[in-house]
């Protein structure tokens, strides 16, 4: 058994940790391991899963992987059969039979080179590693916390020289290449590392290497400080459990009804390992309110190394009262006048569900909703992930890191990003308490595509959306969730244009369209939406929801607001970084400055100098000036042109980039004692860097492993390299400084809780590009006689027939799915879906 070992330590470790009165605690063991996070749900789970679906060819691999399709390609990638059956209740509005419109189809010009690995690729990659003996690699489901075992495997994306010029077909495919991220836990100093593997499929060509192309430090090697967490929680319990009669007397329960949770990332100092773990009420519904039950209750421990005998603790911390040992809080509580807090308690409160008795008038009727009378306007390759919508095409792909990403992104034909996603996520906290103080969370850690589930057809997307599924590789197993992006074209209700005169009005629909997916980290639910828009624009939104991590209320006044009982709402920084390497006309571009300022100006029909404003036009010279805050009073445009193509009149052709939602943000902390060399990323609103293909990312997943040590530190970007009219890339950050309040209980809302960035064309095209939509009417009038219409002119729309089938658009919230796993090592091809490994 895995944890038969651990029983033995912590049998002896406990013994360094209790007083002669305490008891033992009895051990309850997880099946895995998972930071102090509270990531409630198992991303390992099963369902049901489709039948009848054939299982394609298998060929035998002569070098001992299998080739072939296995029946997850027919869930990957595209609406399933179930998908498919779904979708008759899933929204599809029947209006007048269909109208006789048929689904767009399109066939991906190129294949999508930036694709995530197939199940197939992924089970060939992770044999091959078994078999590298210089690895000492064990099955993960039969390895223990001293195992070396494979976490990750994701697609190392190829060169972007070699992807142009095999877009461009002047070139080859590239070749395929799988980055795996391995854990060495065999040993006394336990780490990371990643490794490339191929090129794919498997050959005798296929080879293994450390992954450092990427990195600032030369390595992907970082070490792991948490290695025995396993045997951590425990500890933790059984220290709890020493003073039982105290947690009986202060919250009602043992320490057995509690739950356990602390810093992130650990504090590393004078090579000691410090952890403050903190203590929390469960919830006892179907709610995940945990995070609003802090208790203001914290442990201090030094784990210190791999033996958790050696392990110590450090003492209590209670009404802002530290206690060295337990003997002295056992003592203090005694004491007559001992100062009680006032506990967090599980109730309604808690829950996210329509309060009883609430009712505003007409609610309960039906609300208005989105529909497409026109059937679906865009076009879905899904095998390739390639997407055409009105002057907009492009790839997508999805990474176990960071989720959804775009890939050659062009209009009307011309490449104007080559890359656009996010990169990182932080959420830094502040508090009175050494737990809240000393929490920063690297979300990459835990991974956006893992936690990234079905969504909710007429709540997350309109009821016609198109869905896409995705898949992700963790420990051995590829896990496919359906429905988990989607796509839709909506009415902004907010026109593109409008204006009137005397003689007519005139008015564009803003119809837009947008690929949407959510992620539920831990206690945060964000959701990402990519919008593209008629008059050329691009949104990136992130909105977020869910539960705040609240802290206790003594003495936190300074950090938050009394939201609750015993609540404060602690206050927070969300800075999620995204990669926007843009490409203009081409890859020579420069980011131009241009600024409003006031002034005084004497002109030749002026008998005095007058208070005015004008244009400064300027550029970023050097990687020197690449560190950017959005500018007081929005005054400076930013502009990405080639300054060698311009318009007839002279000016560059260019995007503008510029914060829609929210203003642009940044990290309140600038030099966090918690992310130390990991955080440069996000203590400006904006960069701009010369793109090498060498720096793919501002983080990795592994950062917060070792903070002062990450095998990218960003600030290593710059190093004086000219801008002008190079390859740029822009990394910007979205967010908010948080500061929850009673509207926050049970959920924080999206109405304020977002934030964008937009593109625009700029001087781009010679007109508005919206004015080629037919979504558009003139109504003419006579001015001398009112009310008298002469004209209506409807630009060839077609006008709107048939009837709405209400019923249709309600989807079947029964037939919601999970997971579909499969077992990547060992991997039995002829029983590809065996899910019985899996609690």
């Amino acid at each position: 058994m895995r944890f038969a070992t651990v029983s033995l330590l912590l049998a002896i470790g406990l013994v360094l940790f209790t007083s002669v009165d305490a008891k033992v605690p009895s051990l309850k063991y997880p099946k895995l391991f998972q930071r102090p996070r509270l990531i409630q749900t198992d991303y390992h789970k099963t369902s049901d899963v489709d039948s009848g679906v054939p299982l394609e060819r298998l060929v035998e691999d002569p070098f001992g992987a299998v080739e072939g399709v296995s029946l997850l390609a027919a869930h990957a990638n595209s609406t399933s059969a179930r998908g498919k059956e779904k979708s008759k209740s899933n929204g599809k509005i029947v209006v007048n039979g269909g109208a006789g419109y048929k689904v767009p189809k399109v066939k991906a010009p190129k294949e999508n080179i930036w694709n995530s690995l197939t199940d197939f690729e992924a089970a060939q990659t992770i044999a091959f590693l078994h078999k590298q003996k210089a690895l000492n690699l064990t099955g993960y489901f039969n390895a223990t916390t001293w195992d070396n075992s494979i976490g990750t495997v994701d697609l190392a994306p190829p060169n972007k020289t070699e992807a142009l010029l095999y877009e461009s077909g002047k070139g080859p495919k590239p070749g395929r290449f799988a980055r795996a991220t391995i854990n060495f836990y065999a040993t006394t100093e336990p780490y990371t590392e990643d490794f490339l593997v191929g090129p794919l499929p498997v050959t005798k060509h296929t080879t293994y290497q450390p992954y450092n192309f990427y990195t600032t430090k030369g390595t992907s090697k970082i070490r792991i400080y948490d290695a025995d967490g396993d045997i951590a929680y425990q500890i933790w319990g059984g220290v709890a459990g020493t003073i039982d009669s105290i947690l009986k007397d202060l919250f009602n329960q043992t320490s057995e009804d509690l739950d356990y949770f602390g810093q992130e990332p650990l504090t590393i100092k004078n090579g000691r390992v410090i952890n403050w773990v903190g203590v929390w009420g469960v919830p006892n519904s179907i709610f995940g309110g945990e995070t609003l039950l802090p208790q203001g209750l914290y442990m201090k421990f030094d784990q210190t190394g791999r033996d958790p005998t050696k392990w110590s603790f450090l003492g209590w911390l209670y009404n802002d009262e530290f206690y060295a040992t337990t003997k002295a809080f056992k003592a203090a509580w005694k004491k007559k006048g001992f100062k009680k807090g006032v506990k967090n308690s599980d109730g309604s409160w808690t829950g996210s569900d329509k309060d009883k008795g609430a009712k505003l008038p007409y609610e309960t009727r039906p609300p208005p909703m989105s529909v497409a009378p026109g059937g679906q306007r865009f076009a879905v390759d899904a095998d390739q992930k390639y997407v055409e919508w009105m002057d907009f095409s492009f790839y997508m792909s999805f990474t176990r890191d960071t989720g959804l990403r775009f890939w050659n992104v062009k209009y009307k034909g011309e490449r104007i990003l080559y890359e656009l996603g996010m990169v990182e996520a932080v959420a830094h906290y502040a508090g009175n308490d050494p737990v809240q103080s000393g929490v920063a969370y690297l979300d990459s850690f835990y991974g956006f595509g893992p936690y990234a589930f079905e969504l909710v057809s007429g709540y997350d997307c309109p009821t016609h959306s198109t869905y896409l599924n995705t898949t992700f590789h963790v420990d051995e197993i590829s896990t496919t969730r359906q429905n988990t992006i989607c796509l839709f074209e909506h009415d902004k209700n907010l026109l593109m244009q409008r204006h009137s005169t005397g003689d007519y009005v005139s008015a564009t629909k803003n119809i837009a369209f947008t690929v949407r997916s959510v992620s539920t980290i831990g206690n945060y639910d964000y959701t990402f939406s990519y919008t593209f828009m008629l008059d050329g624009s691009i949104e990136t939104l992130v909105s977020a929801s869910g539960y705040i991590q609240s802290a206790y209320y003594l003495n936190n006044q300074e950090y938050g607001y009394h939201i609750h009982d015993g609540l404060s709402g602690s206050m927070h920084d969300h800075a999620l970084s995204f990669k926007a390497d843009f490409d203009i006309l081409g890859t020579k571009n420069t980011m131009l400055k241009h600024s409003v300022v006031k002034t005084k100006e004497k002109y030749v029909w002026s008998d005095k100098p007058r208070s005015t404003m004008k244009l400064v036009r300027d550029e970023l010279k050097s990687e020197d000036e690449g560190k950017l805050n959005w500018p007081a009073n929005a005054q400076t445009m930013y502009l990405v042109a080639n300054k060698d193509e311009k318009t007839p009149f002279g000016e560059e052709r260019a995007w503008r980039v510029m914060p829609s939602h929210g203003a642009g943000m940044h990290l309140t902390i600038e030099d966090s004692p918690n992310l130390l060399n990991s955080q440069s990323f996000a203590t400006h609103g904006f960069y701009v860097t010369k793109r090498k293909d060498s720096e793919q990312s501002v983080s990795t997943a592994t950062a917060a492993n070792d903070p002062a040590h990450p095998v990218i530190d960003f600030s290593k970007f710059f190093n004086g390299e000219s801008l002008v009219q190079e390859d740029l890339v822009m990394w910007y950050n979205l967010g908010m400084h948080h500061v929850p309040h009673t509207g926050d209980l049970a959920n924080t809302v999206m109405t304020t809780a977002q934030s964008g960035m937009i593109f625009s064309p700029h001087n781009y095209d010679l007109r508005d590009p919206s004015r080629q939509s037919s979504q558009q009417i003139r109504i003419d009038y006579s001015e001398n006689n009112p009310g008298e219409v002469t004209d209506v002119h409807l630009f060839g729309q077609e006008e709107l027939k048939g009837s709405l089938d209400l019923a249709s658009t309600v989807p079947n919230y029964h037939a919601y799915s999970g997971d579909v796993n499969i077992r990547k090592f060992p991997f039995d091809p002829l029983h590809p879906l065996n899910n019985s490994y899996v609690d």
